[in-house]
């Protein structure tokens, strides 16, 4: 069962005639901000030093499961043998 919506609510776009800034045809002036964009920019948090090209834990990291394969591996293998 539907319920109808006890208010109408209508258009919910902004009139184009009420909304400072904005020129005929929806466009802006230069140098002035969009109705629907934020006035602010940039990142919210500093990035990162990313001062080397590969850090020391992403090697160990890669050893490790370098590590990892070769175990896997070697048991593969000796199960196979095994079942020979």
């Amino acid at each position: 069962m539907t319920v109808p919506d006890p208010e109408q609510h209508g258009n919910t776009d902004p009139d184009p005639d009420s909304t400072p800034g904005l020129e005929p045809g929806g466009g802006v002036p230069p140098g002035t901000t969009p109705p629907e964009s934020a006035g602010t920019s940039g990142l919210s948090a500093p990035e990162p030093e990313t001062r080397k090209r590969f850090p020391a834990t992403g090697w160990m990291t890669l050893g490790a499961v370098i590590v990892i394969v070769i175990v896997f591996v070697a048991v593969i293998i000796g199960l196979i043998a095994a079942m020979v």
